[in-house]
């Protein structure tokens, strides 16, 4: 699996890191959706890997995703900025149109 971030992203994301944020994580929101394969793709600034983390092939920023929600995800995608707004794609189409900036920093553990 394999992301690629856009230079507006990459500084977008650079400044919102904080100093113990270390990986970019892929993950299967499901919350509010009714159900664990109702959701949204979607991405978070995380401080640990997990054990149920995989790497995700990046070059700009380490990435991850949870093992088990991989299945949601393509294989080949894109994270851009557009207006302010994060843009989750792939070649398939748009996972996600509309990742805020309060969405990749929120302290929740997931």
């Amino acid at each position: 699996m394999r992301l690629t971030i856009t230079p507006e992203a990459e500084q977008q994301l650079k400044r919102l890191k904080k100093e113990d944020d270390k990986y970019l994580l892929l993950w299967y929101d499901t919350k509010g959706f009714g159900c664990g394969v109702s959701g949204m793709p979607t991405v978070r600034l995380v401080k640990e890997r997990k054990s149920n983390h995989s790497e995700v092939e990046n070059t700009t920023i380490p990435t991850l995703i949870n093992s088990e929600q991989a299945v949601f995800f393509s294989q080949e995608m894109k994270l851009d900025l557009i207006k302010g707004m994060y843009r989750l794609s792939s070649n398939d189409g748009i996972l996600n149109p509309f990742i805020p900036e309060h969405n990749l920093v929120q302290s929740k553990e997931i």
